[in-house]
């Protein structure tokens, strides 16, 4: 199937990020941010109500990404695009993680549907500020225009950039290929592209640690590890096994 595609998206989801030890808003091991509900510090409301706990929070966050580094699974995405590309087809990797892992690992033209905890943004003007030209010295931290700032991520209660939505939609209904990679298919909008691309005649693939709610409507699931399953496949491809 992936040989034979033209245009090939793929949307990945925390399972991905998991296997390079970023914890999930969903992970019971918290530190000392255990009595706070994750959950809850990533709205925007709570951002509102207090900016210097969540943007401690983030820059919690921040550290333990920065710390973190691609796994296997990152780095044969990024050889399938490499491949895919090389043949003359495209490619499209939408993902719902924040950590920047897929460019570091060499994925290209990533289209980040959450948003990015590796900049961060003023609230009084919207400049976007790398983390080095930060001052973490306390919180909430502040630009030099006075405005607090905040992760340029996207937070419940938000709208997700208009850009990136048209672009998931556009990729995934012209497609023949759609891969669904470590997401546990649930959260909405990114959850309905593996529908529309099968609406629209693509065949489906489907690599999770366990069984989600789109395993029996897929053509192919691959329960395990992307970071294991997904360097298999590219095996195959090169006829390696």
């Amino acid at each position: 199937m992936i040989r034979e595609a033209r245009s090939i998206v793929v949307l990945t989801g925390a399972g991905v990020s998991a296997e390079s030890g970023i914890s999930t808003f969903r992970d019971a091991e918290m530190g000392l941010w255990a009595k706070y509900d994750p959950m809850e510090l990533a709205h925007i409301d709570a951002f509102h109500r207090d900016p210097e706990l969540v943007t401690r929070w983030y820059h919690w966050r921040f550290t333990r990404c920065k710390d973190c580094t691609p796994n296997p699974g990152h780095h044969a995405l990024a050889e399938l695009q490499r491949q895919t590309e090389a043949r003359g087809g495209s490619f499209s990797l939408l993902t719902q993680n924040v950590d920047g892992l897929h460019q570091r690992a060499g994925s290209t033209n990533v289209s980040e549907i959450h948003g990015t905890i590796l900049t961060w943004r003023c609230t009084k003007t919207g400049k976007h500020h790398e983390l080095e030209d930060i001052d973490f010295s306390s919180f909430p931290p502040t630009s030099e225009a006075g405005g607090i700032l905040r992760p340029n991520v996207i937070w419940f209660g938000e709208m997700l950039p208009e850009k990136e939505l048209e672009r998931a939609f556009s990729d995934s209904s012209t497609c023949d290929v759609f891969m669904s990679v470590g997401t546990s298919s649930v959260v909405q909008p990114a959850a309905s592209l593996i529908d529309l691309a099968k609406s629209h005649g693509a065949r489906t693939i489907e690599v999770n640690l366990e069984p989600t709610p789109i395993s029996e409507s897929v053509d192919v699931s691959l329960f395990g590890k992307a970071g294991e399953e997904l360097p298999k496949v590219l095996d195959q491809l090169n006829g390696e096994a």
